[in-house]
């Protein structure tokens, strides 16, 4: 019977890598929040019987306001879609928030570029613990990844029982598996973003629908000039509703690739960390 070699996942150790502890309860709790308070924006300061000239002394979920005194309180005649929209605004501020302290923190210090070629610099004259020093000074997602890797890379240079493309797999599986704790922690919460870019245009579509369609009825039920006021209302409901859904669309799709190109600047910098020290162990440990 052949000899079977030892494969590197049957002798390699297991990762030292441990996965991280998050909370996704601002996930739950912000959504919700963010609605509520475009309500309260909506009925208790766009809707304060104060800006109207015939305030709806009855009041309720839904006062029926005439005769808005500004600019401001006019948005009120948007109808119920506006404080879902504002709602929806408040999201794409919060979340872009959360994700900007977030991903600044997985940026670490420094230059990522600079960082990786300090090591470079170390592993080449053989100093893996000036190497892991660098890692303990960037403090970011690609530090956190390079200094799994080199934990990995450090035990492999005085394992005899593994051969050199066996230590280099098992470097290389380090640093993978480091990759994958690191990367759900930067692209969460994005969803809200990429979510918010489409049915908000689609939500503003429904306002603006339903604006017309009110335009339509007074003009068939009164018609001539003495629908005029229910016509403007209506068409007022339809435009405030398009320019806040376009704007909170345009707000979400631009911070979203702002923080998916920095999340592409941290991957590509973890790539660049693992053939960094594959190719460095390679050559220098054969």
């Amino acid at each position: 019977m052949a000899e079977i070699k030892p494969t590197a996942s049957a002798s390699v150790k297991a990762t030292s890598v441990q996965p991280k502890k998050s909370s996704n309860l601002i996930s739950w709790i912000a959504p919700v929040v963010c609605i509520i308070a475009g309500y309260a924006i909506w009925r208790f300061m766009m809707g304060a019987a104060s800006g109207f000239k015939e305030p709806d002394a009855a009041g309720g979920f839904w006062p029926h306001h005439v005769g808005p005194k500004d600019a401001f309180h006019r948005i009120y005649e948007g109808g119920i879609i506006v404080p879902l929209l504002i709602g929806m605004f408040l999201i794409v501020i919060v979340f872009s928030i959360e994700r900007l302290l977030t991903i600044k923190k997985a940026l670490g210090n420094g230059s990522i570029s600079d960082f990786v070629r300090k090591v470079q610099y170390h592993l080449a004259n053989r100093n893996v613990d000036a190497a892991l020093s660098e890692c303990d000074k960037q403090r970011g997602s690609v530090g956190n990844v390079m200094k799994a890797g080199l934990r990995r890379y450090k035990e492999m240079i005085n394992e005899g029982g593994l051969t050199t493309e066996q230590k280099v797999v098992s470097i290389q599986k380090e640093v993978e598996e480091a990759t994958a704790l690191e990367l759900p922690m930067l692209q969460k919460n994005l969803v809200f973003l990429s979510t918010i870019t489409s049915v908000g245009t689609l939500i503003a579509l429904l306002g603006t629908v339903m604006g017309m369609i009110k335009s339509f009825a007074a003009l068939g039920e009164d018609g001539g000039a003495g629908a005029a006021n229910s016509l403007a209302v209506g068409i007022s409901e339809a435009l405030y509703n398009t320019a806040l859904g376009i704007g909170t669309s345009a707000l979400a799709l631009i911070m979203y690739n702002v923080f998916t190109t920095k999340i592409d600047s941290i991957t590509y910098g973890i790539d660049e960390s693992g053939f960094t020290l594959t190719q460095s162990f390679a050559s220098l440990y054969k």
